[in-house]
């Protein structure tokens, strides 16, 4: 097992199943599957993260799934081989703040387009939608200044 079940390391990967899980919207596993991935020193197959999780295949094959999705994990395979391996993504934080914003545009697109078929409601939902689309124009532009702040800061560190 690349990840040593020390009590310091355990009790991060833990940590990590609570705070990122929920702060992120995950399962507790998707936060510790994140955590066993961001100290792991080399990429590690399913049957490593089963074990390092202690968890079946299908939970752990389902989280990676989530966290490739976030931007913040990456299948690959070994040279030479047919088995995939997973690993944290060096550029993980701006995957994570991509997936983020690309959700935002899915919202945004959501309100204009309930906004535009919505023209035949009442005042106060017709409000409503407003109120949401101008929401998520704000949430989208700021994302965005966000993203390209910190893709200029993480290029000017490597």
């Amino acid at each position: 097992m690349t990840l040593p079940d020390r009590s310091a390391e355990h009790a991060l990967v833990e940590d990590f199943g609570l705070r990122i899980g929920r702060a992120m919207g995950w399962p507790p596993m998707a936060g510790r599957t994140s955590g066993v991935l961001l100290l792991s020193e080399k990429p590690l197959t399913l049957g490593e993260l089963q074990d390092a999780l202690d968890a079946s295949k299908g939970s752990v094959s389902e989280m990676t799934r989530l966290l490739m999705v976030n931007g913040v994990v990456e299948r690959t395979k070994k040279p030479g081989s047919r088995q995939f391996v997973y690993r944290w993504r060096d550029d993980a934080w701006l995957g994570c703040l991509q997936h983020q914003v690309n959700a935002t545009r899915e919202l945004l697109e959501l309100a204009e387009s309930a906004q535009e078929h919505g023209k035949h409601l009442a005042a106060e939902q017709r409000a409503r939608l407003r109120r949401m689309r101008d929401y998520y124009v704000f949430m989208t532009e700021q994302l965005e200044a966000l993203l390209a702040e910190y893709s200029s800061r993480t290029e000017s560190d490597a």
